[in-house]
């Protein structure tokens, strides 16, 4: 299908559900969601974003001026994942128990308000990964419209750029949780840490960031265009800066920023018992 085929497709299906409550992170797919699904139904969508510790602060601001710029009624609620110890000690299906969380959260407040349908913006390159938040989603009869209409991220953006939507371009976000390898505990103490530095790396220029907690070690994964940047004066200056925050070692990623990289190691050893 074309892209405007694609299009026609997801305002018919939202158009279908009257009223929708979305899942709003703040990123370019779930954007794109609650943009379509305030053309089409109007006043009948309410987005909702969930505040928890593995969310950093300039996201939730990021949701406030995009809901503002859409227009959409916007509510913001607080999960609790890191009160379950399944989710704390950070297994490999780590965001299940977090998605588990949301959506058992989100259904309280759409029975709450009349909204009969819970919405997502995952999408078709989702599916090629390792998600078990999706799996969350389906238990809990939540719908993924992109996925329905055949979007895939290219198609959001494009989409979204049509749009004029002020994030069309803005880089793939996860939650702070993602940073630290499976099996290694998620505490208060390391998303903070991950925080301040991801913080520290935005305001100088970065823009596709990640930082990998492992242990004392932070590892530094930028876009692979940015890498040039990371000049030895830049380096010297996010040593000091990370070791003050407690990382007593940082190196950059010579691979650069890649989507699932934690998931490099599952493949790994799922390849290695294969043989």
């Amino acid at each position: 299908m074309s892209l405007s085929e694609k299009t026609e497709k997801l305002k018919s299906l939202i158009l279908k559900m009257d009223r929708v409550l979305v899942a709003f992170s703040g990123g370019v797919d779930s954007t794109l969601v609650l943009a379509i699904a305030r053309e089409v139904l109007g006043e009948n969508v309410l987005a909702v974003t969930a505040q928890s510790e593995s969310v950093p602060d300039r996201e939730m601001q990021a949701c406030r001026e995009l809901s503002q710029e859409i227009g959409a009624e916007h509510l913001f609620i607080r999960t609790n994942e890191m009160s379950n110890p399944d989710y704390q000690v950070n297994p490999a299906n780590r965001c299940y128990h977090c998605k588990t969380e949301l959506y058992s959260c989100l259904k309280m407040v759409a029975l709450e308000k009349e909204f009969p349908y819970i919405v997502n913006g995952i999408n078709t390159d989702d599916l090629g990964d390792y998600r078990p938040g999706i799996d969350a989603a389906r238990e809990n009869a939540v719908r993924s419209p992109l996925v329905e209409a055949g979007f895939d991220k290219q198609n959001i953006r494009d989409l979204a750029k049509q749009m004029e939507l002020s994030i069309w371009d803005k880089p793939a976000m996860a939650c702070l949780s993602s940073r630290i390898p499976y099996g290694q505990s998620v505490t208060h103490e390391k998303l903070k840490r991950i925080e301040k530095a991801e913080d520290f790396l935005l305001s100088m220029g970065f823009k596709q960031i990640r930082v990998r907690h492992q242990g004392e070690t932070a590892s530094i994964e930028l876009g692979q265009n940015e890498m040039p940047q990371f000049t030895p004066n830049i380096e010297n200056r996010v040593k000091e800066k990370f070791r003050a925050l407690g990382f007593q070692t940082t190196h950059l990623d010579p691979k650069g920023y890649r989507m699932g990289s934690l998931n490099e190691a599952l493949k790994e050893k799922k390849d290695y018992e294969s043989i």
